[in-house]
């Protein structure tokens, strides 16, 4: 076992843990209050997959992730692109499911992309279904002939895939390309040791727990090709445990703020302490960054004064709190106008233009 907790310097962590779990006690209150939540947090989402990629050595830019997000993409996607658009669409599927999800059985299949077969809709029986065209004599003999050689033909495709099955039942999980993977590394051993040093913090408090099972996952290095995958456990482990129902901490963003020297750290307490003190950062930039487009939002609104019901205004206002960048292409996708209208009512208000191209558009709230 990575953790004894009875051997944990408990008085040296429960100071950073009481001060990650009053900030995101106040985050998570703030944001289940915010006008505009849902919004924020998708673009929280944003920030903290390409925070991901920044912590691991990689550079994404966030306008790429969104518009690639957008099937909108200016140039090919490249491969860093890609692994932030998985970052992406996992956070996606942790929120939208209940909070215990992520770290259960199926959750984790389907995180690791190792979800297994399901054979359940495929017929088992070993009588092929047979069609009765003897009812009525009368029939059309083209018709029964026909019908006949459709009985054939479901036979002989019910056989094959009785087939399949049965050569398939042994191993629901297809094995790993042994080209790309190390065949000895054995991912479900090291991931029921993670799950069992996870089990074994149940009682301590929740920034403790997460640090120790993001802690544990890169000691144990359980995934070869997904290391990107405990942090967004770590943060399943504070929703799962109450402490963030509204919202899913960005710890990405909070270890972007640490420096290398105290994120690589060789004195495991130490290690753990970095972690807390990481999370107390997402959720303190969390609040700024909510306070921010807060004060955006009220500016903006200050246009929609004296406007027709019917204005498209405050549609174009809940687009680009919830992107950081918004497209020409993208407005008119979202909203219905065409690209004239749509580089119109982002002329009205007042938006930061960041491609300063003509033929490429795009703004974000300054």
């Amino acid at each position: 076992m990575l953790y004894d907790v009875n051997r944990l310097p408990l008085a040296t962590l429960m100071s950073p843990c009481m001060r990650a779990t009053e900030a995101l006690a106040r985050l998570d209150e703030r944001i289940s209050r915010s006008s505009f939540r849902d919004g924020f947090l998708e673009r929280q989402d944003f920030q903290d997959a390409t925070s991901s990629l920044w912590v691991d050595g990689e550079l994404v830019h966030i306008e790429d992730l969104v518009l690639h997000d957008a099937h909108m993409d200016i140039r090919a996607p490249t491969h860093e692109l890609s692994i932030a658009n998985r970052v992406l669409r996992a956070r996606r599927q942790i929120f939208s499911n209940e909070p215990a999800w992520a770290l259960g059985a199926s959750g984790l299949a389907r995180l690791r992309g190792e979800e297994p077969v399901s054979v359940a809709s495929l017929p088992l029986d070993d009588h092929a279904p047979q069609l009765d065209t003897a009812d009525d004599e009368e029939d059309d003999l083209t018709l029964s002939d026909e019908l006949g050689a459709l009985d054939r033909l479901l036979a002989r495709s019910t056989a094959t895939l009785q087939t399949i099955v049965r050569d398939e039942r042994p191993s629901l999980h297809p094995k790993p390309d042994t080209l790309v993977r190390d065949p000895d590394w054995n991912e479900d051993e090291r991931l029921e040791e993670w799950r069992a040093t996870l089990k074994a913090s149940t009682g301590l408090p929740s920034p403790l727990r997460a640090a120790i099972a993001l802690d544990a996952w890169h000691r144990l290095e359980v995934l070869q090709r997904s290391p990107w995958l405990g942090r967004q456990l770590a943060a399943a482990l504070l929703r799962e445990d109450g402490l963030t129902q509204a919202h899913l901490i960005t710890l990405n963003i909070g270890l972007r703020a640490i420096p290398r020297e105290r994120r690589n750290a060789t004195s495991q307490s130490e290690r753990l302490v970095v972690l807390m003190d990481a999370i107390h950062e997402a959720a303190t930039l969390g609040m700024k960054e909510h306070d921010r487009l807060l004060n955006a939002k009220n500016r903006i609104e200050r246009k929609l004064v004296g406007r027709r019901s019917n204005s498209r205004l405050p549609e174009l206002i809940a687009l680009v709190l919830a992107r950081p960048v918004v497209s020409t292409s993208m407005i008119v996708k979202a909203l219905g106008t065409t690209p004239q209208g749509a580089v119109g009512l982002a002329n009205q208000l007042e938006l930061r233009e960041m491609t300063g191209r003509g033929r490429f558009r795009a703004w974000g709230v300054l």
